[in-house]
């Protein structure tokens, strides 16, 4: 589970690139039942710029997609307590830093990062803010997941940065390996994701390249996934039960970036 109580190596922040913040506010809030609350409404600049809140309490981020040639993406943040000894890391083992480390005006300190296969990610070293105040209940984040094209080496430098402990299961019908994550030296109740092989073709979304992607928890899935499509989102796949995990479906909201809806059972762990 994940849970706000950030350990090294634990997610602890999401936000996603818009091309059109009121656009993609407005379609997580009829999908997931967030409020936008923007940095500066009194000035076009700052409305691009916000976080997603429920219940008064910051499930994520969102932000002006700017980078050219960019695709709309959840970006998954994992907590450490250095993030220029995490960047260091990153270097030494074979990824590159798309954004060197930086101050968020007191909030914290944060780098963006791309894996040796090409999945993004980054890391978040807490100041004034901690990260989310919601997980692991309907709205909020309930489990990350990783597609790439080569799952070994993904656990290999992964392993190696945040010390990462994986253990791994057979999907039914030769479904192939789904490699389970917990933080380092956390018990079983603390796993927080997944990393799933799958070949290039499979990964249309990017091109081929592998990627992160955030899965939320909800009440109802399939009731959810009407939402999706009934505000100009698609669903790659599902509605469907997984056996052990819950009913989830992938979704892709209207600019293209993608997330995981789950109904999990009760006591159950991952995605």
């Amino acid at each position: 589970m994940i849970t706000t109580d950030f350990v090294p190596g634990s997610p602890c922040w999401i936000d996603i690139g818009a091309p059109d913040v009121p656009a993609t506010a407005a379609f997580y809030g009829s999908v997931l039942g967030w409020e936008f609350q923007p940095m500066d409404p009194d000035t076009p600049e700052g409305g691009q710029y916000g976080v997603f809140k429920q219940n008064g309490k910051t499930v994520g981020g969102i932000g002006l997609l700017t980078e050219e040639g960019a695709r709309s993406a959840w970006m998954i943040y994992f907590h450490t307590n250095d993030a220029d000894a995490t960047t260091a890391a990153v270097e030494q083992s074979g990824g590159t830093v798309r954004v060197a480390p930086m101050d968020a005006d007191g909030e914290g300190r944060m780098a963006q990062y791309t894996d040796p296969q090409g999945g993004q990610f980054a890391v978040w070293q807490p100041g004034k803010t901690k990260g989310l105040e919601v997980a692991d209940r309907p709205g909020g984040l309930c489990w990350t997941e990783l597609y790439t094209t080569d799952a070994a080496a993904a656990k290999e430098f992964y392993g190696s940065l945040f010390g990462w402990q994986t253990q791994d299961m057979e999907l039914p019908g030769d479904g192939g390996t789904y490699s389970m994550i917990t933080p380092a030296s956390q018990p079983d109740e603390r796993m927080h994701g997944g990393i799933m092989q799958l070949p290039t073709d499979a990964l249309s979304l990017t091109g081929g390249r592998p990627y992160w992607h955030p899965v939320f928890a909800v009440d109802d899935c399939d009731d959810t996934v009407a939402k999706v499509t009934g505000n100009g989102g698609s669903v790659q796949m599902g509605p469907e039960d997984a056996e052990g995990v819950g009913r989830l479906a992938v979704c892709v909201d209207p600019s293209g970036a993608d997330f995981v809806v789950l109904t999990p059972v009760p006591g159950a762990t991952g995605a």
